[in-house]
């Protein structure tokens, strides 16, 4: 039935129609549209389960099989078909059961896949073959394909091998290849008509009592490897069984009596020991029966070497060897020595006997074997490995040199030329830019001469069943059918079937007879047994027997693990038109009801018992006080009939954590000396020790202590000095400048120092250590003696004597200036030179006078810095004799 809106004369469009076609009655307008109006909900709601109708039939046909005759009872037929299947190929695995297990099972695979409706995919255009489409099978691997789609396959297959190797197109015939084993078949091998498995029969009628696109006949094809006999079953797809014909033979070895076998596993071993003699002649063939030749000697023999001086343990399959000893027989010239490598027979002539040609090989000779030819003398003119020109060295012993002749050479792509040696090839930096053969990739190859080697990156498109990707080399056309095979399996797994990659989406599951595994949703550990399904499973209908929160009673509901509730956060609908969201109800877990089995109940303060239901029982309180006595034992608990928790080996008369506290604090007397108050409350023992800290400057004033309150209290005078002791060394400086050597201590330091001073003589010759305090009581311990004074007054004639060198000195040098001057002087006129005479007279002493001056006083600033020198060294020394 079509849906409502294609149906004429109830849609919307039907009733404007009427309304249009006659403007002048406003009455029928009127009618119509108060009908409209009236029935737009009913056709909405029409319309709207049409859709719901159509869309669920697109979701169950997305998982449907193909087929046109699809079986309801899928199970029952495939359990036939499994029979009549094992009993047709029974007979072949029954006599001798060494068959050819892998043949077998190939062929049973192929007559399940054609049996199965929807079972044998196209690779394609990966879609199931019906049993009425006419299909093509490959000889190489049996699979089968439409037939139409394997001739455009091999049309586009030679169009595209034609169009990439071929100078003159279409020319020649080239093969293609099989999509799925890459069987190579020749152009005129391409199908045109339909045929059977066997080729017998072409168009097969289809048939429902015959397997689809079979005729029914014999096979009758050879069997492979051929045997001379042919397949007995009726026309069928795929690799036909083992030979099960039954023949006499033999075993391998041939010593056993011929037994009846299948033709298949016609080769049997007897197991008995082969015993043929080996290859080596001393040895026979330890193997059990087998077939074709005895396989060599594994044993080991002494054996001798081809020259015969050295003998080793070899392997008797292979008895020639040789030595690295060089033969060195002499040879018939009686000159020389072979210079062969261990070697059976005779040596042969000396390679340097006969005539014999100079290098050039322009000039024969016959000379004696002991002496060399010589060279000719001639141009050698052998040619050079270039090709093109010849050696112009004369006749020389050797290879040629490398021809270094200049030539101009063209690159390999044919674009430049340049001047190079003939020995050296030229190659341009210019890249190909022609597309190779993929019709995808640039060659990029540098200096390309045209011939563009084949792409050899990945293809990496996508394949037709959209998970993998085409991982052949970069080519041009369609990429290979994948050759995946994927799994379909029910929902435990137990029952699956083998599909072609891509079909696993549209493939509908099998049906599973195995009992549901899945573990149960709620918390029973078992629930009721149902066959193998897909989606949760049933609700659970089995009382729910869980302890109840807070008690021991179990529930006695049913199972409310899973339940449907009606979903309270939905939102509310614009319109009829607009689809919910989110579902009306949703499966959730529901608690337990509450217990209401009546319990015994003590109030809080143990004072009376009450019926309280089990889920709402518990102590509560009476409104008595508690009365019980606080831990200080002077008071009782004041608080309300409350909960007590009870202490263990205490009287229960005594108050607990949750009673009141006494906040009265302690008035007992502290130790003396002590002036902190009692931590603790109001108690009945004895107040504990104080624990606090005093804070205490050490005798040193520098340091802050913190002292126990109890040790320092309890500590007599001495032990209080030690306690304020900061046991570092003492910071005060004595009267001689040094610092206290004792620890940090009460009082006045002493003022005995002990710190060795070096002392000097006053010349500072002499050196010694004496104690501070010896240096402070005592002056001039250490006095000069005969040598220092000696060596003073050395030193005193010594700068006597500097000084009045440097005076005679600077005299001498002032005076031959003056006497410079006085001739300078002496050309001036004669009218002047009174004047002159007088004026030099007279400032002689004022024109030299800071002359003479400066060296007077660079020798007293020169005594003053030594002697400010020799004080300062000596503060120096007395202030490290201090230290």
């Amino acid at each position: 039935m079509d849906p409502v809106w294609r149906q004429q004369g109830r849609g919307r469009g039907q009733g404007r129609g009427q309304v249009t076609s006659n403007p002048s009655s406003g009455r029928a307008r009127g009618a119509v549209g108060s009908q409209v109006k009236a029935s737009s909900q009913s056709r909405f709601d029409e319309i709207q389960r049409s859709d719901r109708a159509a869309a669920q039939r697109l979701t169950t046909d997305t998982y449907s099989s193909s087929s046109e005759d699809d079986d309801e009872d899928d199970s029952e037929d495939g359990g036939k078909r499994g029979k009549i299947l094992q009993s047709a190929l029974s007979p072949y695995a029954s006599h001798t059961g060494d068959t050819d297990v892998r043949l077998l099972e190939q062929t049973r695979h192929y007559l399940h896949e054609v049996c199965q409706s929807g079972g044998v995919t196209c690779l394609i255009c990966i879609a199931s073959v019906r049993r009425t489409q006419p299909v093509w099978s490959c000889v190489g691997c049996y699979c089968i394909f439409h037939i139409t789609c394997i001739q455009k396959w091999a049309k586009d297959s030679i169009f595209l091998v034609s169009s990439v190797t071929d100078e003159d197109f279409g020319k020649k015939d080239h093969p293609w290849p099989c999509p799925k084993c890459r069987h190579e078949y020749s152009p005129h091998q391409t199908p045109t008509r339909y045929y059977c498995y066997c080729g017998k029969e072409a168009e097969p009628a289809p048939d429902p009592w015959l397997l689809p696109h079979s005729c029914g006949q014999v096979c009758g094809r050879e069997f492979k490897p051929s045997c001379g006999h042919h397949c007995l079953l009726l026309c069928h797809p795929g690799p036909c069984p083992p030979c099960p014909q039954m023949v006499s033979v033999s075993c391998l070895c041939g010593k056993s009596s011929r037994v009846p076998r299948r033709c298949s596993a016609k080769a049997w071993s007897c197991t008995k020991i082969c015993g043929r003699k080996l290859p080596c002649r001393i040895h026979t063939c330890a193997n059990s029966c087998h077939a074709g030749e005895c396989a060599a000697c594994p044993r080991v023999s002494l054996q001798a070497c081809a020259c015969g001086r050295q003998r080793a343990e070899r392997p008797c399959a292979s008895p020639e060897w040789h030595c690295d000893q060089v033969c060195g027989r002499p040879l018939s010239c009686g000159n020389h020595t072979c210079e062969r490598v261990c070697h059976a027979g005779v040596c042969g002539e000396c390679p340097r006997a006969g005539n014999r040609s100079c290098s050039c090989g322009k000039t024969k000779s016959v000379l004696p074997c002991t002496v060399d030819v010589p060279t000719c003398g001639d141009t050698c003119g052998k040619k050079l490995d270039c090709g093109l020109h010849t050696c112009s060295m004369r006749c020389h012993r050797g290879a040629c040199e490398t021809c270094r002749q200049e030539v101009e050479k063209t690159c390999r792509c044919g674009r430049y030329s340049k001047l190079l040696p003939c020995h050296k090839e030229y190659l341009c930096e210019s890249k190909c830019n022609k597309t190779r053969a993929c019709s995808r990739h640039q060659c990029k190859r540098k200096c390309c001469p045209g011939n563009c080697p084949p792409c050899d990156m990945n293809c990496g498109r996508m394949l037709g069943c959209r998970n993998h990707k085409c991982p052949s080399v970069c080519h041009q056309g369609s990429c290979y059918p994948c050759p995946e095979m994927v799994k379909v399996g029910c929902e435990c797994g137990s029952t699956a079937i083998s599909v072609p990659c891509g079909r696993e989406r549209s493939t509908k599951p099998p049906r599973c007879k195995e009992l549901c595994k899945k573990p149960p949703s709620c918390h029973h550990t078992s629930q009721e047994k149902h066959r193998c399904h897909f989606g949760p499973c049933p609700p659970c209908k089995q009382p729910c027997q869980l302890t109840l929160a807070g008690c021991v009673h179990l529930c006695p509901a049913p199972c409310h693990d899973q339940v449907l509730v009606k979903a309270t956060d939905r939102a509310n609908l614009a319109g009829p038109w607009e689809q919910p969201s989110t579902p009306a109800f949703v499966c959730t877990a529901l608690p337990c009801p509450p217990c209401l089995v009546p319990i015994p109940t003590a109030c809080l303060g143990e004072h009376e018992v009450s019926p309280v239901p089990c889920h709402a029982r518990g102590p509560f309180s009476c409104g008595r006080l508690c009365g019980r006595t606080l831990s200080c034992g002077n008071h009782t608990c004041s608080l309300e009939c409350h909960h007590v928790t009870p202490a263990p080996n205490v009287d229960k008369t005594m108050a607990g954590q949750e009673c009141v506290r006494c906040e009265e604090g302690c008035v007992k007397p502290r130790p003396a000396g002590c002036a902190h108050p009692c931590v603790l409350p109001c108690h009945r023992s004895a107040c504990p020790p104080c624990r606090l800290m005093l804070r205490q400057r050490c005798h040193c004033k520098i340091s802050s202590l913190y002292i126990e309150c109890l040790k320092f209290t309890s500590a007599d005078e001495q032990g209080k000095q030690l306690l304020m002791s900061c046991q570092n060394q003492c910071p005060k400086q004595l009267l001689c400048g040094h610092r206290c050597k004792l620890l940090c201590h009460a009082g006045d330091c002493d003022q005995n120092c002990g710190q060795k001073v070096k002392i000097r003589c006053p010349c500072k010759r002499i050196k010694k250590d004496f104690p501070c305090s010896r240096v402070q009581s005592q002056d001039s311990l250490l006095v000069c003696d005969e040598t220092c004074r000696a060596l003073q007054k050395k030193h005193a004639e010594a700068c006597a004597a500097e000084e009045r060198a440097l005076l005679e000195g600077e005299m001498r040098k002032q005076q031959a200036e003056l006497e410079a001057f006085e001739k300078r002087q002496k050309g001036r006129r004669k009218k002047n030179r009174k004047v002159t005479e007088v004026e030099m007279e007279e400032g002689v002493w004022h024109r030299y006078k800071l002359r003479l001056l400066l060296p007077i006083c660079g020798v007293l600033l020169a005594a003053a810095a030594v002697y400010l020198l020799k004080l300062t060294n000596e503060v120096t020394d007395s202030e490290t004799a201090g230290q």
